[in-house]
């Protein structure tokens, strides 16, 4: 699975993108950011305050309980403001 990291999630996890083999169990975006937060602190760092980071699956909006099944891309980004 490709992850994409944007803005300041880029900027914590010290990567834009990588390819990563998610292990059995890994079920949902929530998950994933589990795992994830596993990985290093780095990651822990990144994504320590769930609720401020959204996620895109093959580019969809998609939220923490959405099923990872059939997922190639996810991206991880930060709540936008714009006008």
């Amino acid at each position: 699975m490709k992850i994409i990291y944007f803005a300041w999630v880029r900027e914590r996890t010290g990567r834009s993108q990588e390819e990563v083999d998610l292990p059995a169990g890994i079920e949902t975006v929530a998950g994933l950011i589990g795992w994830l937060k596993t990985r290093g602190p780095e990651f822990e760092h990144a994504f320590e305050n769930e609720r401020f980071i959204r996620a895109a699956l093959d580019q969809q909006m998609a939220s923490n309980d959405t099923p990872l099944a059939g997922t190639s891309e996810v991206a991880f980004f930060p709540p936008m403001t714009g006008g």
